[in-house]
């Protein structure tokens, strides 16, 4: 499966957020509406899904969905 259809359907499962409207260009807070705390288990969810470490400082850079599926591809073969 690519990485961002992965990505996608664990949006849908820690968002519940419909996966229509979930595309690489959306933003987390202003298209998703998440806030903090859905991103803190989003970002655990990734992390155990692809068994990549997504550190805090790397937060602030991860606020698309594309920002977050090249993250994964950078570092999960790492």
């Amino acid at each position: 499966m690519e990485t961002f259809e992965k990505v996608k359907e664990i949006i849908i499962d820690t968002l519940n957020f419909e996966g229509d409207d979930i595309r690489p260009e959306s933003d987390f807070f202003k298209d998703l509406q998440a806030d903090s705390l859905d991103i803190v288990e989003l970002m655990m969810a990734l992390e155990e899904n692809f068994g990549v470490t997504i550190p805090d400082d790397q937060l602030p850079n991860l606020h698309t969905v594309e920002s977050v599926v090249k993250y994964i591809e950078e570092h999960k073969a790492a």
